[in-house]
């Protein structure tokens, strides 16, 4: 039995299956470009002469030799070249380091491009010894090279030589194959094509934009103050408190210098609104002598644009600036958009606020958290005016000399708007230096970075085991350290973690090195010196916060009585200072201690004489016993051959001792938690 089937004939066309568009793929790929920020659209980071790698897959059909060079381009449009290297020839990763020698926009592509000449010497290396074709290869040889010559950009230094290795190739009878094959490849032409290279089919990569900026945006030492309790006292007349000034803030300047930090950050100095004032440890009863909360900014005697009278006045702010920039230290002014109830914003625009539906302004809420002396600014309503408003008030505050802002909650603001504002200053003042306070989600963290703040706070006060450490030290450092820069903090006025409240003095110091020595910008809250640990009930935050109250700590009696971590931070930022592998992010590398408790890491620079600085770091990071293991160090990662051991320095105790690939260690509360040590070469 048979059936028939009857068979529609094939269509006459057939219609395309539909395809995504996609960018023209040159004739050598290359893909995969790092550091890449967002596809491109927004730039990557570095600073002046700090070192970062360029990474790009380059590959081809076939067996001919690829090759790969970085294009970088600076802001007035002059290219340099520089040569990759195939560091994975299984995955066709090729690499180059990469250093920009000034500020402003650059750019950097990768080209990949087609090698005859080391595809010819790679072929004539095996035929010619086997004579196997080799009067041909002689004569493939001399057609590259004739090739290479008529390179339009070399000039007839570089063609001299290219021309000769041709003659000896195709003089045949003057020279046997192996010697010409030997002549050609190890003399004046080859180092003139390893120069110069005769690159053909050449295909690039998309130009990738570069923000190279001053070397403070990647590497600065941090100390925070609360201008109004740096020479506050109690009247010994009245009993009551009196606050400091600008300019007995100016006196506590020299101590900050001396322990070698860069950067006075100075939180809000604003006038204080008295409606729903809070009291001490945030109550919500104020008393009259109560300054409030410096964050509740606004009062009729002025808003974000003015200072405190009782503070002083803008002569006695440029005094200030003027004390610091002749120590060495920059300002960092704190700038938090809320307003109190007293603001003249509230008054002036109520528009710029959010209206609950029983016609009462929303204060600030972080629930549980209630902030009811605060106002948050919508920066929906308005928002051509609030734009304009906070840049007519950071220029003021630029006027007078502030190059630094440390910014209070940027995540509760629109990152549209910090888009905005870090580009518009930075179109006159390039060299300001925006720090976010954004202690919230990644996204919203890695996306402020991305988008121009220089800096980020980070998890770091809340990472203390090894564990924890490593991990989040390995994420700061990897790819995102192409645009976001991390800044270590132990301990801020809102930041006091129970590692700190109950682990001594071991612990006070084991952070402040981890945060000094992990990542190349650290900060302190003033008090860390005196290891203040006493907790407010319930709260992660000291007690007594000088939030809320002025705090007199009688500096004097602390350095008579010698009960001071000074000399601790001191060496810290002097081992910063003198060691320049201490101030990158990228060259971060851990180290393995069989203690779980032992953590180590590394970090190396290549100086400019060739030479190589290089530091260790172990840690203890239980600051309640005394703990000794084997520190298993990777002496590859150091530069050092297996086996050999090198002459090392405690840049804490100034001790000198020989490390090899094992080495015992002992660290505790009762001798030295951390051992931070230089490699002497």
């Amino acid at each position: 039995m048979s059936t028939d089937f009857t068979v529609a004939p094939a269509p006459a066309s057939t219609a395309p299956v539909s395809v995504p568009p996609q960018q023209p793929l040159g004739r050598i790929p290359v893909s995969d470009v790092r550091p890449c920020v967002d596809h491109g659209t927004r730039p990557a980071k570095s600073v002046v002469a700090e070192p970062f790698t360029v990474t790009a897959e380059v590959f081809r059909e076939g067996h001919d030799a690829v090759n790969a060079t970085l294009v970088l381009t600076d802001p007035d449009g002059v290219e340099q070249h520089l040569p990759m290297t195939c560091t994975n020839p299984g995955l066709s990763l090729w690499e180059v380091e990469v250093v920009a020698d000034r500020e402003g926009l650059w750019h950097y592509r990768v080209e990949g491009w087609s090698d005859p000449w080391a595809t010819w010497v790679h072929d004539a290396s095996i035929k010619i010894p086997a004579d196997i074709d080799a009067s041909l290869m002689r004569a493939e040889g001399a057609v590259v090279l004739d090739r290479a010559v008529a390179d339009p950009a070399r000039d007839e230094g570089g063609r001299a030589p290219l021309r000769a290795a041709a003659d000896v190739l195709r003089d045949e009878a003057g020279h046997q194959a192996a010697a010409a094959l030997h002549l050609v490849t190890t003399g004046a032409a080859a180092a003139e094509l390893a120069a110069r290279p005769h690159r053909e089919l050449v295909s690039p990569s998309a130009d990738l934009p570069l923000l190279v900026e001053r070397e403070l945006a990647l590497f600065g030492s941090w100390y925070e103050i609360f201008p109004r309790s740096e020479g506050a006292h109690v009247d010994p007349t009245t009993g009551r408190w009196v606050s400091g000034t600008l300019r007995t803030a100016a006196q506590r300047l020299p101590a900050i210098a001396e322990m070698g930090f860069d950067v006075v950050y100075l939180t809000p100095i604003h006038p204080i609104g008295t409606t729903a004032r809070k009291g001490p440890n945030n109550t919500l009863v104020a008393g009259p002598d109560d300054p409030g909360s410096p964050y509740a900014i606004g009062s009729p005697d002025g808003g974000h644009d003015a200072i405190h009278p009782e503070l002083g006045t803008f002569a006695d702010f440029d005094a200030f600036v003027a004390d610091a920039t002749r120590l060495g230290l920059e300002v960092a002014l704190d700038l938090a958009l809320q307003c109190s109830p007293d603001h003249p914003w509230v008054t002036e625009h109520p528009e710029w606020f959010t209206t609950r539906a029983d016609g009462t302004i929303a204060y600030a809420e972080n629930p549980p958290k209630k902030y009811q002396d605060i106002y948050p600014v919508n920066f929906d309503n308005d928002p051509a005016g609030i734009y304009a408003e906070v840049r007519r008030v950071v220029q003021v505050w630029i006027d007078h000399g502030v190059k630094i802002f440390r910014v209070d909650n940027p995540h509760t603001k629109p990152v549209q708007f910090w888009q905005w504002l870090i580009s518009d200053v930075a179109r006159k003042h390039p060299d300001v230096i925006w720090l976010s306070e954004a202690f919230t989600k990644p996204a919203m963290m890695h996306t402020l970075a991305k988008v121009g703040f220089q800096q980020s706070y980070t998890y770091f006060a809340w990472r203390n085991t090894v564990a924890e450490l490593v991990e989040y030290g390995t994420e700061v450092s990897g790819e995102a350290a192409a645009y976001m820069r991390p800044s270590f903090w132990p301990t801020t006025h809102d930041i006091l973690t129970p590692y700190l409240q109950f682990g001594g003095r071991a612990a006070w110091q084991v952070r402040a090195a981890l945060a000094a020595t992990m990542v190349p910008t650290w900060g302190i809250y003033a008090g860390y010196e005196l290891m203040e640990h006493v907790a407010r009930p319930g709260a992660e935050e000291q007690i007594d916060n000088e939030k809320y109250e002025l705090k007199d700590r009688r500096w004097d009696l602390v350095a008579e009585a010698g009960d001071s971590l000074a000399g601790w931070l001191t060496m810290l930022n002097r081992a910063r200072r003198e060691h320049p592998s201490l101030q990158l992010l990228r060259n971060l590398t851990f180290h393995h201690v069989d203690d779980d408790q032992l953590i180590a890491y590394s970090k190396s620079r290549t100086l400019p004489d060739g030479g190589v600085d290089t530091v260790i770091v172990v840690a203890n990071v239980d600051p309640h016993s005394t703990r000794e293991s084997t520190l298993r160090l990777d002496l590859a990662a150091l530069g050092l051959e297996p086996g050999e051991r090198v002459e090392v320095e405690d840049l804490v105790t100034g001790a000198r001792w020989q490390w090899g690939e094992e080495t015992y260690v002992r660290l505790g509360p009762e001798s030295e938690p951390v051992h931070i040590v230089s490699v002497i070469r």
